[in-house]
């Protein structure tokens, strides 16, 4: 970790409870609620409650530095709230974030919280609304080093720009257009200089090749695992792609609205899926080898988040649903070598 990351650490926080090892990455019981109710008159005069939406309810994960977690799940399961906890655009409605041991958002509150957003940097999804279209690259790339004071010259911002755009397999010469001038995985290699402009230790990258084509999401992939070995870096990848989670990482969380229910090495859960909601994602995926075989399609709408169903919120669609599951929520346990919540896991049921 960075002697400015570490002095900010040192500021009065929320510790993290003492242990022989830390991950550089932990959460605990992370949650996140959105007041999504209509105008205060519309309530009183249609005698309507007020509406809550528990975007991320109790996530609890860790990273060891140098690894990568990816969080998958189909839209609206929370995937995009989680990244925005972890970087510090949503404050957290209950739980903690812990960056090198020290609760993250208490260092972002605090007066040196900018030497601690060097250490953690977000690749955004869309590389077409995530680059101002009126700058040039070079600008782009150099904000960040302006930011945080880590360019004393003009001259230095730009060698050091030069340098990152030949990190991601671009040219110096490039940083004298315009985004415009990109294609969409050119423009996400951009995003990703500019992401590595601070020199973190942690990124967290919210689909960031979901808009590419699959040729160039294969060419971008590669880089950002060139980086992680080159670098050290610790990634939070978040995809619905199930094939790019296997490429990109070591371990696998799945989320189902707002609630991860399994988190296990990305190995285990390919092999030996445990919560029925992974089992339907990976049977839902077509497979070379297995064309004889009936597929069982994930069954089923995701139901309303502002109405979730009691217990257990995936019983409505799944097999092995019984009366516990639709009055009791699951807790994640550790299960066959895997974290999972799920009842029928639990007793032995499949």
């Amino acid at each position: 970790m960075s002697a400015e990351a570490t002095a900010v650490m040192q500021a009065p926080a929320h510790a993290a409870p003492a242990q022989d090892h830390q991950p550089l990455v932990r959460a605990e019981g992370l949650a996140k609620t959105f007041d999504v109710s209509p105008p205060w008159l519309n309530r009183v005069l249609e005698r309507k409650p007020r509406q809550l939406l528990r975007a991320v309810d109790d996530a609890t994960f860790s990273i060891e530095k140098g690894q990568t977690l990816a969080l998958v799940g189909e839209s609206g399961c929370g995937k995009s709230t989680v990244a925005r906890l972890l970087v510090g655009l949503y404050e957290p409605t209950r739980g903690h974030f812990y960056f090198g041991g020290q609760d993250a958002h208490a260092g972002f509150k605090g007066k040196n919280g900018h030497h601690l957003r060097r250490s953690v940097q977000m690749i955004f999804q869309d590389p077409y609304a995530s680059l101002n279209p009126r700058w040039k690259v070079a600008d782009i790339i150099a904000e960040p080093l302006h930011e945080h004071g880590m360019a004393k010259s003009d001259a230095e911002a730009r060698e050091r720009v030069g340098e990152l755009l030949q990190s991601v397999g671009l040219s110096p010469a490039d940083m004298a257009k315009y985004p415009h001038q990109f294609s969409g995985g050119q423009r996400q290699r951009i995003s990703i200089a500019r992401a590595l402009a601070t020199a973190p230790e942690f990124l967290v990258c919210d689909e960031p090749t979901s808009a590419l084509d699959v040729s160039v999401q294969a060419q971008v992939l590669n880089i950002m695992k060139n980086l992680q070995r080159e670098r050290g870096l610790t990634y939070l990848f978040i995809s619905h792609n199930l094939a790019v989670v296997r490429h990109v990482s070591d371990q696998v969380g799945v989320m189902y609205l707002g609630r991860i229910v399994e988190l296990a090495p990305k190995h285990q859960l390919f092999a030996q899926p445990q919560h029925p909601y992974t089992r339907m994602l990976l049977d839902a995926i077509p497979k070379m080898h297995d064309t004889g075989r009936a597929r069982t399609p994930v069954q089923g709408e995701v139901p309303n988040p502002l109405n979730p169903p009691s217990g257990c919120t995936f019983h409505p669609r799944c097999p092995h649903a019984n009366a516990r599951c639709k009055a009791e929520r699951p807790a994640l346990l550790h299960l066959r070598g895997v974290q999972v919540a799920c009842h029928a896991v639990e007793e032995g049921r499949i």
